[in-house]
């Protein structure tokens, strides 16, 4: 049996970070770890390829090799995932597809032939041993959670880290926490489950030979939702692991800010060599997190926790949300006031969505204000707000204009190195290791921003502050001017789509029926 493995492109979003990728010399963020379990677990004698659109585009030819095409998708895909199978469909494939996309509604893509819904330890066995006796399903769900200590190693031999920004591993699934526009939970509980300390050390050990990666994103829905498990568990594995291996990885994950109530938990994590930490911060607004049930970010400082943090060591990458059915006439403006003075070097501002599966599209449901299917588009929503679509589609628009062009966020991240500090025990010392590629591509880009991009003055300007004032953070200075520039470009994006687009925030032509709404 001949299986090709489809991960579809990811939407030109912040999160694919598709300039900062080309910036240096790579062509996508993340490899599809999803899809390289899946290929571990298909029987060994079995032959499989695996193409990634974000890394390359998918030829008849590799159709036609397959007896079957699996696909694997997430919400943000769905408009390559219809090419995929218009595609697919014209030579006649089969097609088998799983992934957040087709869970929550698998009923609104025809042209599949099997659908391998929740998670796959669980429904793929049960697919194959059916296609195996030749009674193969349409449908293959489960309520159940699947454990995740027996999930295999990713086969990652399927693809060439060389393609890739940052490696990724998941240690953890769920999330106890339950804010109503994510569907974490719905997908994978409140208890996190957790693999064992081993399971992580065997995967980083396989990136570490790979040789090509710095970074590793710990791809946890949060980790820190089971604390005692990380604490006792896989955090002193990494820190061990780190002392005898010495692989110059650095982690990334998301998490709650709840970590900074911790001080066991960030000392560990920074030995451990985790530094950038993605946290949902959402809105200053307290009604606005209390209707959202953003219940672990109330009764507390979040300034003054976002600077604790900073100064510990971590670096923060902040996500907020506007359009609230509280939000009031200045919440625009204290958003853009918060992320000045957090000093969060790198913001993503987005409008309130109601994916499939949260509880904010249930309520939106009922009320009859879902709008549209959902998509995760950055600047549009499935939702009638509250406040009106053109007041909406302002202040979304002034508040993403008062922080992603240069004179603006340079100037917050020079606030941000004036507070960070390095950690005091930061885990094992490490000399940065480049190839000859790498760092062609780093210099090249550094010459771009600095020489030939038009808000090249802003970066120079930059260097040569932080070179006379915090020289011991110039590293990180080079990095933020990089990021910065995937913000620039998503705002010119953000803007000519609005631009474009003046119906974004109204319904299609009415709001969608109860009916309509699956």
């Amino acid at each position: 049996m001949k299986i090709l493995l489809v991960y579809p492109e990811m939407y030109d979003s912040f999160y694919a970070f598709k300039h900062l990728a080309s910036l240096i010399g790579k062509k996508a963020a993340f490899p599809p770890l999803g899809l390289l379990t899946v290929a571990a677990m298909l029987p060994q004698n079995w032959e499989r390829k695996l193409i990634d659109l974000n890394v390359k585009a998918l030829s008849d030819s590799d159709i036609e090799w397959a007896d079957m095409v699996f696909v694997s998708a997430m919400n943000v895909q769905e408009e390559s995932v219809r090419k995929i199978i218009a595609q697919c469909k014209r030579k006649n494939a089969t097609i088998v597809a799983g992934g957040p996309l087709f869970t929550h509604e698998h009923e609104r893509f025809e042209g599949i032939d099997h659908f391998v819904l929740n998670e796959a330890e669980i429904t793929l066995p049960l697919f194959l041993a059916d296609l195996e006796s030749g009674r193969a399903k349409p449908i293959y769900k489960t309520a159940e959670f699947a454990d995740v200590s027996k999930t295999p190693l990713p086969q990652m031999d399927l693809i060439n880290m060389k393609d890739y920004l940052y490696a990724i591993v998941q240690f953890s699934r769920g999330c106890p926490y339950l804010c109503d526009f994510c569907d974490v939970t719905t997908l994978y509980g409140r208890k996190p489950r957790t693999k064992s300390a081993e399971q992580i050390i065997a995967e980083l050990e396989l990136i570490h030979k790979a040789g090509e990666s710095q970074n590793v994103l710990f791809a946890d829905d949060n980790l820190i939702g089971n604390k005692k498990i990380l604490k006792s568990e896989l955090l002193p594995a990494l820190i061990d692991w780190q002392y005898k291996t010495n692989p110059g990885l650095y982690f990334i994950t998301q998490l709650t800010i709840n970590l900074a109530d911790d001080d066991e938990m960030m000392r560990l994590m920074l030995e451990a060599k985790f530094r950038n930490v993605f946290i949902g911060i959402e809105t200053p607004d307290e009604d606005s997190l209390k209707l959202s049930l953003k219940n672990q970010n109330l009764k507390r400082d979040i300034l003054s926790n976002i600077h604790r943090l900073h100064q510990a060591g971590f670096t923060i990458m902040g996500g907020f949300i506007v359009g609230f059915d509280t939000d009031k006439d200045n919440s625009f403006k204290n958003i853009i006031d918060f992320i000045q003075e957090s000093g969060i070097p790198i913001p993503i501002v987005n409008v309130l969505k109601a994916p499939p599966g949260t509880a904010l599209f249930d309520r939106m449901k009922r009320e009859n204000r879902l709008s549209r299917h959902f998509t995760f588009s950055e600047g549009e929503t499935n939702i009638i707000p509250v406040m009106g679509a053109e007041r909406l589609k302002n202040g979304f628009l002034q508040v993403v204009s008062s922080i992603y062009p240069a004179e603006h966020s340079y100037k917050r991240v020079k606030r941000f190195l004036t507070m960070h500090e390095f950690p005091k025990n930061g885990g094992v010392k490490t000399k940065e290791k480049y190839t000859f590629s790498q760092l062609y591509h780093i210099i090249k880009a550094i010459i771009k921003l600095a020489v030939f991009d038009k808000d090249g003055k802003h970066y120079r300007d930059l260097l040569l502050w932080t070179y006379k004032n915090k020289r011991t953070h110039l590293s990180l200075a080079l990095m933020y001017g990089m990021m910065l520039y995937q913000l620039r470009e998503n705002h010119k994006q953000i803007v000519t789509t609005l631009s474009r687009s003046a119906d974004v925030y109204e319904p299609d032509s009415k709001p969608m029926l109860l009916a309509e709404a699956v």
